[in-house]
């Protein structure tokens, strides 16, 4: 491996770990705002929520709907073993690889799922929702879960698509995730800064995954 090739890893890592960093601080400050207000809606929450709750024709709450049923169930964890298959260069490897991301997936869920019953704030008055929720509101579990498949996903494409297909790609999986969170807002269920929590908490995870890649492979060939 020449000197420039560890140089650009060894950038890569930084700024793996800036993001990480960044994110997480973001998060932390937005956490303790939300809170210090004890659930409360912050200005820009109520504002957007009163203009998404006058704003429904119902075909726009049907599209709502469909994009937000993305962001949960069965269909992220398929994105999760497809982001695997694309990324594993043999038979072992996408093994391994599905594991991984099967896994990241799931203890980011996990993690966000701890944070949501330790902040416990509420989520909008029901009379205003126009889907299903349930539990507690920051941050967003349809926010956090489809930015980490999207970040799984541009992973996997960017490691094996060519660059003009992998940023086509990486563009609509970003234009997807901020699709899903906006989605909660609209239908009612979320506060605009619980889906903001959600991004950056995925924002934090991926930054850590990221950043631990590297280890997880010198561990493996070690092993």
């Amino acid at each position: 491996m020449n000197e420039t090739s560890l140089t650009a890893k060894h950038i890569s890592r930084t700024a793996a770990l800036g993001v990480t960093v960044l994110c997480a601080t973001l998060f932390a400050a937005l956490a303790m705002v939300v809170t210090l207000h004890h659930g409360l809606p912050l200005p820009l929450d109520r504002s957007m929520h009163v203009w998404s709750v006058r704003h429904r024709p119902a075909l726009a709450v049907s599209l709502a709907r469909g994009i937000t049923a993305t962001g949960t169930g069965v269909f992220p964890y398929a994105c999760a073993v497809a982001a695997g298959l694309i990324a594993g260069r043999d038979t072992r490897g996408r093994i391994y690889a599905v594991v991984g991301t099967v896994g990241f997936l799931a203890l980011g869920q996990a993690a966000r799922s701890g944070l949501l019953h330790l902040i416990g704030r509420p989520r909008p008055a029901t009379a205003d929702w126009a889907t299903h929720a349930s539990s507690f509101a920051f941050p967003s579990g349809h926010a956090t879960t489809s930015a980490l498949v999207a970040g799984l996903l541009a992973w996997a494409i960017a490691g094996r698509a060519r660059p003009a297909l992998a940023h086509a790609g990486c563009v609509l999986l970003v234009s997807w995730a901020i699709a899903v969170g906006l989605s909660r807002v609209y239908l009612g269920v979320h506060w605009p800064s619980d889906v903001l929590g959600g991004w950056l908490f995925a924002l934090a995870w991926l930054g850590l995954g990221a950043a631990l890649i590297p280890l997880c492979r010198a561990a493996a060939r070690v092993a």
